[in-house]
């Protein structure tokens, strides 16, 4: 919202407060101002001049030498190249020695061999955006009315030199999108009450509004209010120039004398308006109706769009012609042959018409408002002002009488609070004197009994409902700076992690110090990235209303996120990437009315793990790498009996290069090579990666940290080596080893894998090394070899292994 400090000034005594201080005191009591910019402010030399004569360029089939009085004694000769110069026009002409916008500094020049003291400028180059400069000078140089004397400075007529205070509006103080209700939210802080000047309305008592129309409405809930006037016999023409400057400094472009009133009006009451063309109606009757599936309909901007039950229409009886309060009809619109109005005055459902306005990507200030809410108090005010105001400067006649097709009357609610309450939620000790006149400052009627109050809210100020917002309103009033600061009070207790925080922050230790990074990714992603790397089949948990279908499902794994940073990555030529996350994942369970949430860890390696330097070659990553690192992370946190299992159930890994991860006898999650199908997805390298199920793993009986005295007695090692089928998995074979290994067996590693034509197509070799250990005695050979022959036999008959 952009506040003009000189229109605010029509309804305050601001004299004794500059714009910088009120933009401070506003910020301080709840209304962030996000700057105060004085349009003319790096502007210098430009003045208003009076073009005396004009010929065409001898040497150029677009450029004009204009003599131009600009209040010395002589006039300046400027050559122009607007479209729309002319003789007996007064201009806004910028100075030799003058500063426009960007810090151009005009200078004497010659342009084709013609002398130009300086240049007559349009509105952008003064630093109005081209979205706000009238469409009839948009190609052109703005001209300024007769009025204006020649070599008086340009900005006071146009509103140059005053401050536009920019205003950042929440949601829930959509009040202060109006002018009177910034004057209210000023007046409250400098304890004044604004003084609105009373309209006159003179209405037409020979004629009457239902001689010319007919309304209704199809659905109150979607249209609350509506309500018509109608004002005839105008005429089309610009709006004077203090109408256009207020337009142009509040962000608005200016059309003409009638669309200006009803922007005028939005701006003043933050009520949206909009003027129909009423010989272009087509009938005596509107209908407020929904849209019929498939109904064409063209907007204001020229575009056709097709609507739909889900849309608010106004309409003829048959013939759409308008967006309700969002956009309105190009066949009913307001034009130069315009001779009778008819101007609505409503509101419309606020889902409903986000919705619209979100669906047809058009935003307006009369959407944002109705989606916000508005004040029901002051809709037929606000219409009424429009009505004369429009009669006014069109040259009019307001018709007698307004047609209500559907009211609500705004409900004034009774807030009770006490003043212990008061004091007891912001720690002052204020008195019934102190709220009594923040509760008056406020503009709010109340009773007060003893210590207790029973304040009426007026229509306003529909934000507030509950005790709580009186108590931030007196907060606010009375000065977030003088609110007292205090210490806590009461019983301090000591804190700590849980079990499971502190091995979440071991997990974390253990991939850090492995060199991976943590990554933290959006839980919001697209319906097929939610059903992809998941082992379960579950309902995914969808927004209703998501921001885009990029965001639009929460995830069910954390890897598709994880493949989302590697491809940024490698998208920036940052090809070795090693990242980790530990988030949680969302599913709906059946039997479960909200959706369930599990804490999971993610890992994702691609590229080299290290480059090659004088004594080593590069080092690329690959499963083994990373199933390392994930059974040294389980190893820290106390898991036992880690067992990898290969699997082809997950469609996105590489079918023969993913293991599942068991801890006992459950499953926890999988580690593996990312599917090449789905890394080209990706646009991603060999990428390998790990999930885990976080809470599944910490419900099992892990062993905790556990010390272990350096054993007094040697320990042994042996090593076999075997022949198998390439069918089997080195699990299997560690299985039965440490199944029959005993009591003393305190490690089994593979340290040797070998295949070739001589062992045969479907054969391999696995050497692996065993070591025994016993703490309370030294152990003898009998007792190895006896072991050893137990774990050979048992891995002949169970795996079909050859000794070698």
């Amino acid at each position: 919202m952009l506040v003009s400090y000189k229109w605010l000034q029509d309804y305050l005594d601001l004299s004794n407060t500059t714009p910088a201080e009120l933009a401070d005191k506003m910020s301080r009591t709840g209304i962030e101002v996000e700057e105060v910019n004085v349009p003319s402010e790096g502007l210098k030399k430009i003045v208003v001049g009076h073009v005396k004569e004009r010929r065409d360029h001898e040497n150029s089939d677009h450029l004009s030498v204009c003599q131009v009085d600009v209040g010395e004694e002589e006039d300046y000769q400027i050559v122009c190249g607007a479209p729309n110069v002319d003789a007996g026009q007064k201009v806004i002409v910028a100075l030799p020695g003058a500063r426009i916008v960007d810090n151009i500094k005009i200078k004497k020049s010659k342009m084709r061999g013609e002398v130009s003291m300086g240049m007559i400028c349009s509105l952008e180059e003064l630093g109005y955006s081209e979205s706000v400069v009238p469409k009839a000078y948009s190609d052109g140089i703005y001209i300024l009315p007769e009025t204006a004397v020649p070599g008086e400075e340009v900005f006071p007529y146009l509103a140059m030199d005053d401050a536009i205070i920019e205003l950042s509006i929440t949601p829930n103080r959509a009040d202060a999108l109006s002018m009177r209700g910034v004057a209210h939210e000023v007046g409250a802080i400098y304890r004044q009450t604004p003084n609105f000047k009373a309209t006159e309305l003179v209405e037409d008592t020979m004629d009457s509004v239902e001689n010319y129309l007919s309304v209704k409405v199809e659905d109150t809930n979607d249209t609350p209010n509506y309500r018509m006037r109608v004002v005839k016999d105008v005429t089309i023409k610009e709006s004077p120039m203090w109408l256009q400057t207020r337009l142009m400094n509040a962000g608005i472009r200016p059309h003409n004398n009638i669309v200006d009133v009803t922007n005028y009006a939005l701006l003043l009451y933050g009520q949206p308006l909009h003027a129909f063309d009423y010989d272009k109606i087509g009938s005596k009757e509107v209908f407020i109706r929904r849209g019929h599936e498939g109904e064409s309909f063209t907007t204001l901007d020229g575009v056709e769009r097709v609507v739909g039950p889900e849309n608010i229409m106004v309409t003829n009886g048959q013939v759409s012609m308008a967006l309700a309060g969002v956009m309105g009809g190009l066949d009913s619109e307001v034009t130069e042959t315009t001779t009778t109005v008819a101007i609505e005055g409503a509101s419309f459902d606020p889902t409903t018409t986000r919705k619209t306005s979100a669906q047809f990507n058009l935003r307006s200030e009369s959407s944002s408002r109705f989606e916000k809410g508005i004040n029901l108090g002051t809709i037929e005010e606000a219409l009424a002002f429009a009505a004369a105001l429009m009669a006014e400067l069109g040259e009019g006649t307001v018709v007698a009488g307004e047609i209500v097709a559907s009211e609500t009357i705004p409900a004034n609610p009774v807030v009770t609070i006490t003043l212990a309450k008061i004091n007891g939620s912001l720690g002052t000790d204020l008195s019934v004197s102190d709220v009594n006149d923040i509760i008056e400052a406020l503009g709010f009627d109340y009773q007060v009994e003893g210590e207790t109050y029973a304040i009426t809210i007026p229509s306003r100020r529909w934000d507030i409902t509950i005790e709580e917002d009186i108590v931030e309103e007196v907060a606010r009033i009375y000065g977030y700076d003088n609110l007292p600061s205090t210490l806590p009070s009461g019983e301090s207790l000591p804190g700590a992690l849980t079990i499971n925080q502190r091995r979440v922050r071991r997990l974390r230790d253990v991939l850090e110090g492995s060199g991976l990074s943590e990554a933290i990714s959006y839980a919001l992603v697209t319906e097929t990235q939610a059903q992809e790397f998941v082992q379960d089949k579950a309902e995914t948990v969808k927004l209703q209303s998501p921001m885009s279908e990029d965001h639009a499902v929460m995830r069910r794994s954390l890897i598709s996120g994880l493949l989302t940073d590697v491809a940024y990555n490698v998208a920036r030529k940052n090809l070795n990437v090693a990242l980790y996350e530990v988030g949680n994942v969302f599913k709906y369970v059946e039997g479960q009315k909200l959706p369930q949430q599990d804490k999971h860890l993610a890992m994702a390696l691609s590229g080299l793990w290290s480059e090659k330097s004088w004594n080593s070659t590069n080092q690329l990553v690959d499963f083994y790498l990373l199933k390392g690192i994930v059974e040294k992370a389980l190893e820290t946190i106390g898991a036992t009996d880690v067992r990898f299992v290969a699997t082809q159930a997950i469609n996105e890994m590489h079918p023969g290069r993913t293991a599942e991860i068991f801890v006992g006898e459950t499953a926890i999650g999988f580690v593996g090579q990312v599917h090449p199908s789905t890394a080209k997805a990706y646009d991603i390298r060999e990428t390998y990666v790990c999930e885990v199920n976080l809470d599944t793993l910490f419900a099992q009986d892990l062993a905790g940290e556990a010390y272990h005295e350096v054993g007094k007695y040697p320990s042994v090692s042996r090593d076999i080596a075997l022949l198998v089928n390439k069918s089997v998995s080195s699990q299997d074979l560690i299985d039965v080893i440490q199944a029959n290994g005993g009591k003393y067996l305190t490690n089994v590693a593979l340290f040797d894998v070998f295949e070739g034509e001589k062992l045969g197509l479907d054969k391999k070799s696995m050497a692996y090394s065993l070591t025994f250990e016993n703490s309370e005695a030294t152990l003898v050979d009998e007792e190895i070899t006896a072991v050893m022959e137990k774990i050979t036999s048992q891995l002949v008959e169970n795996c079909q292994a050859e000794i070698r």
